[in-house]
């Protein structure tokens, strides 16, 4: 008997490029699918090329006189390339930032309830209180300003709020940047939660190989710009340059290389699945 096939692609880029200034090209010829259900993986070094590839598909790309000078970005079936951010986002798309991720002179809760929600709701939680729920860290913080909050606290925060949009589709840039490896296992299990108990699927970036891929159901690796790694992630696990550049296990009988090795060997050698 065969197998059920599978759900179209949530969100497609097809060979995706996107200059800066109209010169400097960040990401050349990236492609890749988040499929209905999904925790997507995108990862790799800073300056990979993981961010500009969230603002492609957010609509962020224009504060840094950026643009999508080729590809495409389809979000279910339908361009969205080049659309503004509040567009993007009234089709059911929400994005957790890298940085400045919340309104520090508002309370927690007044963060929650500042959100708009776009109309037809897709996912995510409906009420301040859901969110609390979902997050009784900051059900103990509900009056706090959200300035005094932790690190951890302010991530959990930013999440609760993008679920606060009723989004299909979740895209977290950098879950575990600062924190301690007990608050990123915490956030881990949360976005599995959410995938699970709302329906919600994930794109999420990061440079932490170990704790996104511990959650996710696919992988991608950028390096300078491009994708150069695909897969599951038992084979990305697997993957000698994976577990030497990114995990720090060299191989056997080899010691570990330089800084400067490491950044030559990148830019000489193709990497192939």
């Amino acid at each position: 008997m065969k197998g059920a096939t599978p759900a179209p692609p949530l969100l497609r880029l097809e060979t995706v490029e996107v200059v800066y200034h109209k010169v400097a090209t960040a990401i050349q010829g990236v492609s890749l699918e988040v499929r209905p259900g999904q925790i997507v993986a995108l990862l790799g070094t800073n300056g990979a090329g993981k961010t500009t590839t969230l603002r492609a598909i957010s609509g962020f790309l224009g504060i840094d006189d950026a643009r999508i000078t080729e590809g495409d970005v389809l979000y279910r079936g339908t361009s969205i390339a080049g659309q503004p951010p509040h567009r993007i986002a009234a089709r059911g798309i929400a994005l957790v930032p890298e940085r400045d991720k919340v309104f520090e002179s508002l309370t927690v809760e007044e963060n929650l309830t500042a959100v708009v929600r776009r109309r037809e709701v897709g996912g995510g939680v409906a009420t301040a209180q859901a969110a609390f729920e979902l997050f009784p860290q900051l059900a103990e913080s509900r009056s706090r300003l959200a300035g005094y909050l932790s690190g951890g606290e302010r991530q959990m925060l930013t999440i609760a709020a993008a679920l606060m949009c009723g989004p299909e589709l979740l895209l977290v840039d950098e879950l575990s940047l600062g924190l301690a490896p007990r608050i990123v296992d915490e956030l881990a299990a949360r976005l599995r939660a959410i995938r699970r108990d709302l329906g919600v699927t994930i794109l999420l970036v990061e440079q932490n190989v170990q704790a996104a891929l511990a959650i996710a159901d696919y992988g991608y690796v950028m390096e300078n710009g491009r994708i150069v790694l695909e897969g599951e992630p038992e084979r990305l696990l697997g993957h000698r340059d994976v577990q030497e550049f990114y995990l720090g296990r060299a191989a056997e009988g080899e010691g570990r290389r330089s800084y400067r090795d490491v950044k030559q060997y990148r830019r000489s050698r193709r990497w192939y699945g």
